[in-house]
């Protein structure tokens, strides 16, 4: 059993900093990239940021210069920081973890998510 968990949202005021934990654990067979997706109400979800295990990272177009996604100390650990947020970055934030199977397979799995919200 894979357990992921994520935590740090909080509400925030416009050009403020937040920053975002992520810890995956459990029957992990090989974890080989970890990031974050993010959903507001009434949209599809987004992906934000990802990191592989040997440091390639990935952003989206809409956070590019203000989110920075880093590995943690611990193993199978990351963080998101957010800086310069906006209204629009208000959305419920959902860690994952990319584990690759015996066979080969990838399967994705999730946080329960964390509620961030931009708002003066």
């Amino acid at each position: 059993q894979v357990q992921v968990v994520e935590s740090g949202g909080d509400l925030v005021q416009p050009g403020g900093s937040l920053g975002l934990s992520c810890a995956a654990s459990g029957s992990i067979f090989s974890i080989y990239a970890m990031g974050w997706y993010r959903q507001a109400p009434g949209e599809q979800r987004e992906m934000v940021a990802q990191i592989t295990m040997i440091g390639i990272t990935n952003y989206a177009d809409s956070v590019k210069g203000r989110f920075t996604i880093s590995r943690g100390k611990a193993k199978n650990t990351v963080t998101l920081q957010m800086n310069s947020l906006k209204p629009e970055d208000t959305a419920v934030y959902y860690c994952y973890a990319l584990d690759s199977s015996a066979s080969g397979s990838t399967t994705y799995y999730w946080g329960q998510g964390t509620q961030v919200t931009v708002s003066s």
